[in-house]
């Protein structure tokens, strides 16, 4: 199921070329002020960033590094994890949401990783994809976070700032994967969905966007169609 987030009626797409100038310029806007982003998940390694990664689901970030610095603590990795079992497992996250199917998952996928890939978490998306718990969304995190691929991950920031703002419209995360990828240059890939997702979360917000302080206004859909509302309400 596709994120929801309130938007206006979208304006006609822009095209690619448009879409791309104005990617560009956004990632140059965002990169400015935040060099070197990365993910506000705490972890250690690929395997500890995983588990992070699959717990956040439908929990903030903040709540998850609550959680696992705990679980950390006694379970950092695959082996350690699976000592621990379900049942404990559960006591360690059951303050995040739906803790039970995802205790259920973190057993099955360290089962998967000692068994399958020899304790290491894979590399190859395929692979990654294939383990309890994981969609698209989660391995794009641990392949561009963990392994340096420029992937960009689609969550519920980044899908409501790439509606928004215009510059891959989609109605699915795949489709604003795709289109993503289309217009962000080379140079943006590796930092660009930490960009949209810190922009979504402190800036760009679901219900009240704080359109006065963004940065990146002037090049945004959402922006534009409010103003000339707005101008409209003046007039």
């Amino acid at each position: 199921m596709a994120p929801r987030t309130a938007r206006p009626t979208p304006a006609p797409t822009a095209p690619e070329s448009e879409r791309r100038a104005r990617a560009e310029a956004i990632f140059a806007r965002l990169s400015a002020a935040r060099p070197d982003p990365h993910t506000e998940l705490v972890y250690k390694d690929p395997f500890t960033l995983l588990v992070a990664v699959v717990l956040s689901a439908q929990a903030t970030d903040k709540a998850v590094n609550k959680a696992t610095e705990r679980l950390f603590a006694v379970a950092p990795t695959p082996r350690a994890l699976l000592a621990l079992g379900e049942e404990r497992l559960r006591e360690y996250v059951k303050s995040l949401g739906f803790f039970r199917n995802k205790a259920k998952n973190l057993i099955a996928l360290s089962r998967a990783i000692v068994e399958e890939h020899g304790g290491e978490v894979p590399r190859a998306r395929e692979a990654l994809e294939r383990l309890p718990g994981v969609g698209r969304k989660t391995a794009n995190v641990v392949l561009n976070e963990a392994f340096g691929e420029p992937t960009i991950a689609v969550d519920t920031h980044v899908f409501r700032v790439a509606n928004r703002t215009g510059i891959a419209p989609g109605k699915t995360p795949l489709e604003v994967e795709k289109k993503l990828l289309e217009v962000t240059p080379e140079r943006f890939r590796k930092g660009a969905h930490h960009w949209l997702i810190l922009h979504g979360r402190y800036v760009c917000k679901a219900r009240k966007p704080a359109c006065d302080r963004c940065p990146i206004s002037d090049l945004c859909d959402y922006y534009r169609t409010t103003a000339a509302k707005e101008a409209g309400k003046g007039s």
